[in-house]
């Protein structure tokens, strides 16, 4: 089975400290070696408040890993968080297919764009200073990321 990439996210406790933090997330790194997996990012959210209460908790600590792994590996993961008393919540989401439809978007429109272009007797690619000027908001306009057309 090929190997696809999850995003996990879980929620700890607020009063939990950074040692304990960092002992579930070797943890979670021992799991997804053992299993040929590999843990691709970390990043620590923080403190957030949380969007209804969880038992007595009104706030907790986000944390993201990005994992490239098979999907017995996830559900081994998935298992062993639920039952760990340290996470209050936790959530894997397969990312890989997003990505893809995003390139396949994305390619898409470049060609589309490339024809109307040769269609119009202009070059397929835009040339330096062509067309009107972009504001730098405009160049990391990412709205239309991830739309299926």
């Amino acid at each position: 089975m090929a190997d696809r990439q999850y995003e996990l996210v879980y929620i700890l406790p607020p009063e939990t400290a950074e040692q304990q933090a960092t002992e579930l997330h070797q943890q979670v790194e021992s799991i997804v070696s053992r299993m040929n997996g590999a843990i691709e990012k970390t990043e620590n959210w923080g403190r957030k408040r949380l969007a209804y209460e969880i038992g007595r908790n009104k706030e907790g600590i986000y944390v993201l890993e990005v994992i490239n792994g098979s999907g017995e590996l996830m559900k081994e993961l998935d298992r062993r968080l639920r039952v760990m008393d340290q996470v209050v919540r936790h959530m894997v989401v397969r990312v890989d297919e997003e990505k893809k439809t995003i390139e396949r978007t994305r390619t898409k429109r470049q060609s589309e764009s490339e024809r109307r272009r040769v269609k119009r007797g202009l070059p397929p690619q835009r040339q330096p200073g062509e067309g009107r000027s972009q504001e730098r908001d405009d160049i990391d306009d990412d709205r239309y990321d991830g739309v299926e057309v």
